[in-house]
């Protein structure tokens, strides 16, 4: 990446509000648009399977796969933003996702859902990941970058929680179809919004980031011309010679793997093997993203306040308790320990996220970090999609999920240990 820079000289705000907090409006609009897709592979698993005779294993196979495109196309995209700008690529994003949802009606043949669900709205998602929204904390926002980061990793609960019982509910009374066109209707309305009010740098619209005073100078590097691919693989090369990236690709493999994997692709199903009805464990799963909402941006708060290394193993050890009682508190109903595991679970769930952030920022420096963290981010999906197929492959053999929630916790306990491995002051020579 390269290191030429251009200066800034910020100009005097008129008025005490900041164009930041515009700007993080629109990209919490575009990081929620994805999360309605995200949300939704788990409602529309089985009516796809029913009118279509496909098997789990089939299904489970296309997630998967989105799972991990979505994570590996955050580095390039990253890149990409860095090239191009982040505006020309979130919209390109968002018209790809609507697209490719409204053409799923149309679907007749596994490979098309392979294509559309894995391929094309893997890349499409995978380029609002929260990779986006890091690169927005870190340009816009000079002050206050974990509490921000905080609320945008809480946007994949913030879609849960708004569109996980309309999609579900509108699945049921008007079929799958029809929820699936939500989702693309979403994407495309959120493509206008990005074009009128998202700028990819405060110096585009006169202004420093927010929290610099008025006069501040300020070196922005100027735009690489190399191709995204070489600077994401060119990163990549520099960031794998250190331990602190790998102790932190791994755990964020394990966070894939323990929420996006098995709890948002396979709770639904699971809640429905004990006798739940597939709406009622969608609204319990919209709840973890009542309580996620506000653990992410507390965790945002913390991360500010808190060595991000204790965060993340405190994190990780109560996710681990949780899996391990998950079997206890499946049933036909919703039983006391439900409630707990609920509460517990969504506080956790996208908690981990701010202070991976704030180490790859500490660790790699401030324009490195949006595509470090890309290649953490590619870590955490590659998880969640293997822990995806683990799960399914467990119910087809197995036939409950007993076993993924175990082996999902065990590798949790791991990540305790990995999170405190890190150093906690970057190497002079990094």
């Amino acid at each position: 990446m390269t290191e030429d820079v251009e200066t800034y000289v910020g100009d005097p705000p008129r008025t005490r509000w900041h164009r930041a907090w515009a700007v993080a409006g629109v990209t919490l609009a575009a990081l929620v648009a994805a999360a309605a897709f995200r949300s939704s592979t788990g409602v529309l698993l089985e009516p796809i399977e029913r009118e279509f005779g496909w098997s789990r294993a089939t299904t489970s196979g296309a997630v998967s796969l989105n799972l991990v495109l979505y994570g590996i196309s955050a580095p390039f995209a990253a890149a990409a933003m860095e090239r191009w700008g982040v505006r020309r690529t979130v919209t390109t994003a968002l018209v790809v996702v609507g697209v490719a949802s409204g053409l799923t009606t149309v679907m007749t043949a596994p490979w098309q859902l392979w294509v559309l669900w894995g391929v094309f709205i893997g890349v499409g998602t995978g380029a609002m990941a929260l990779v986006f929204g890091a690169i927005v904390a870190n340009r816009w926002f000079h002050t206050q970058r974990g509490l921000v980061t905080g609320v945008f990793s809480a946007a994949s609960a913030t879609g849960q929680l708004i569109f996980l019982p309309v999609i579900a509910r509108t699945a049921t009374d008007a079929g799958w179809r029809a929820a699936a066109l939500i989702v693309s209707a979403l994407a495309l309305l959120t493509g206008v919004l990005v074009v009128a009010f998202l700028r990819d740098r405060p110096s585009d619209v006169g202004v420093l980031p927010y929290g610099l005073p008025p006069g501040a100078v300020v070196n922005a590097p100027q735009a690489p011309t190399a191709s995204p691919a070489v600077v994401a693989v060119r990163v990549l090369r520099f960031a794998s010679r250190t331990w602190v990236f790998w102790a932190l690709a791994l755990t964020f493999w394990i966070c894939g793997w323990s929420t996006n994997g098995i709890i948002q692709t396979h709770f639904i199903p699971a809640a429905h093997d004990h006798g739940m009805p597939s709406t009622t464990a969608a609204g319990l799963l919209a709840l973890v993203g009542v309580f996620d909402i506000a653990g992410t941006i507390a965790s945002g708060w913390l991360t500010d306040r808190v060595d991000p290394r204790w965060l993340l193993a405190g994190y990780y050890f109560g996710r681990a308790l949780s899996l391990v009682a998950l079997d206890a508190v499946l049933a036909p109903g919703i039983v006391p320990g439900m409630w707990v595991f609920i509460v517990f679970y969504g506080l956790d769930w996208v908690a981990t996220v701010p202070p991976t952030v704030a180490l790859c920022r500490t660790h790699f420096g401030l324009e490195r970090s949006g595509v470090v963290f890309g290649w953490v981010f590619a870590s955490h999906m590659i998880g969640a999609g293997v822990g995806a197929s683990v799960a399914g492959l467990v119910r087809t053999d197995q036939g409950d999920y007993h076993w993924a929630w175990l082996i999902a916790a065990a590798m949790c306990f791991a990540a305790v240990a990995l999170s405190l491995s890190i150093p906690r002051h970057p190497r002079i020579d990094q």
